[in-house]
């Protein structure tokens, strides 16, 4: 998978004779271990992968993997991005617009319909 080396002269091996190995007492000979039933005790293991994780995170797990294997459509991927400063403005300024009177705002508004009916005039309202 990655690049071959370039050129480089392998050295040769380095004989046998040289390489000393420690003597084994023939009184202490290590027998392979069983780790059947019965036998010996099985060698600690990484249980990492096989530990009972919090609920937040299997979500935020299975959410990746979702969005990885799963094409989403572009109506939908929109709000997986923050929006940039410049459109939240233009958003906010819109809503601004549809946003209901305030208490004090209907009430003068009230109070000003009241006076023109009390003085006769034809009541003006924004309906249409």
């Amino acid at each position: 998978m990655g690049k071959a080396a370039k050129g480089g002269k392998k050295l040769p091996a380095a004989p046998l004779s040289e390489k000393k190995k420690a003597k084994k007492n023939p009184l202490f000979e290590k027998a392979p271990r069983n780790f059947r039933l019965g036998g010996d005790i099985q060698p600690k293991r990484d249980l990492t992968r096989f530990v009972k994780w919090p609920k937040y995170v299997r979500l935020q797990r299975m959410k990746r993997v979702m969005l990885m294997r799963l094409k989403v459509p572009p109506a939908i991927n929109q709000f997986s991005m923050a929006i940039d400063k410049n459109q939240a403005s233009n958003v906010l300024r819109l809503c601004k617009k549809y946003m209901p009177e305030t208490r004090e705002a209907k009430k003068a508004r009230l109070v000003e319909m009241a006076q023109q009916k009390k003085d006769g005039q034809e009541v003006k309202s924004k309906k249409p």
